[in-house]
């Protein structure tokens, strides 16, 4: 075997390995998530040892035991599933944003899709009673309608502007600050009583999670998937730069704004039911890089189980501090995400910067 073909089969067995350790921690993350979803069905305000929800979960939502039955399927099944639909399209989400704008710091929450949805979200609890629609409708259609609103607006500025990542990002932070002063104004017009309805659902909590919004958020995230596949290749050139993604054939400007709008209903389909979550679009992709590096085959569905193992988590912790009334997720993923974020950021400098 001459010299040349050692060295092709030599990387070719690196790039094996490297490929067998991403894939199982992978799967090392999808075991973190189950644990954490067994733990999120044990507790709770009634409590529940691990082998009653074990019982209850192969009896079925049709069991002997109806209140177990009650209990885990009506009550905690839906919110834990929620909280795995939510972290997966706010992770998802985040990586992809981050990779088409080149910002570490970039996300749906920092750039403004969350504050449209909240703004929409208040807009329809202050004014929703005109219409001829229930409140729990009426909340999340708002929600979903302004954070597509809200992609539009930055997608008619790349448009005019050109969609560079400079553009994008100015575009978002403007867009969030535009929609982030309307909530304080609705806030500050809104009577008492509604004033803490606008409040608890910019919390964020998976208390509001029914097998409805379960259904509807599953389907947008599931609607998404096949296009984020499809753009494992795009986003993974990507990296390399936009000169050299262009000399490959790929369509940078197309690229990004096919993303934008993809970010946009992840994060609709995120936040349209739970409310306002901030971090976990932002600290997920820069842990599954950790893991995976910039190969988005595996970061992309990496980033997913790290956003749900998050918010999962998040959902756990919560309830341990306060079993009686539960703290809302939102809440626990702002303090949380604090020190996970500056542990990203240590372990990023010790390996030669945020990726």
């Amino acid at each position: 075997m001459s010299l040349a073909s050692a060295e092709v089969e030599e990387m070719r067995g690196d790039y094996r390995r490297a490929s067998l350790r991403k894939t199982a921690g992978l799967w090392l993350a999808v075991a973190i998530l189950v644990v954490l979803m067994l733990f999120d069905l044990t507790t709770g305000p009634s409590g529940m040892p691990l082998s009653d929800v074990w019982n209850g979960l192969l009896a079925g939502p049709a069991g002997e035991d109806r209140m177990i039955a009650t209990i885990l399927w009506q009550l905690r099944m839906p919110q834990t599933v929620m909280g795995v639909v939510v972290g997966a399209c706010l992770g998802l989400a985040g990586l992809q944003m981050q990779t088409i704008l080149d910002n570490p710091l970039a996300s749906p929450f920092t750039l403004g899709f969350s504050a449209a949805a909240g703004f929409g979200a208040a807009l329809a609890i202050m004014f929703g009673g005109a219409l001829a629609l229930p409140g729990y409708l009426v909340v999340p259609i708002a929600a979903f309608a302004m954070t597509l609103f809200a992609c539009g607006i930055v997608y008619a500025i790349a448009r005019l502007r050109g969609a560079s990542p400079e553009i994008l990002v100015l575009g978002g932070i403007a867009v969030s600050f535009f929609f982030q002063s309307l909530q304080s104004l609705l806030q500050f017009l809104a009577s008492p009583e509604v004033l803490q309805q606008i409040v608890f659902w910019l919390f964020g909590s998976l208390l509001k999670a029914t097998w409805t919004s379960v259904a509807v958020s599953g389907a947008i995230f599931l609607g998404c998937l096949p296009f984020v596949a499809r753009n494992c290749w795009a986003l993974t050139v990507l990296k390399l730069g936009d000169a050299n993604a262009r000399s490959l054939g790929l369509s940078v400007e197309r690229m990004r704004r096919q993303t934008f709008l993809l970010v946009a209903l992840l994060t609709a389909a995120a936040v349209s039911f739970v409310g306002t979550i901030g971090f976990v679009g932002l600290i997920a992709p820069h842990v599954c890089r950790m893991a995976a590096g910039e190969d988005h085959r595996f970061a992309l569905p990496l980033s997913a189980v790290i956003g749900a193992i998050i918010l999962v988590g998040a959902s756990v912790l919560g309830k341990f501090i306060s079993p009686a009334a539960v703290v809302p997720v939102g809440i626990v993923t702002a303090i949380a995400g604090i020190p996970m974020l500056f542990a990203v950021i240590f372990a990023s400098g010790r390996k030669g910067g945020v990726a």
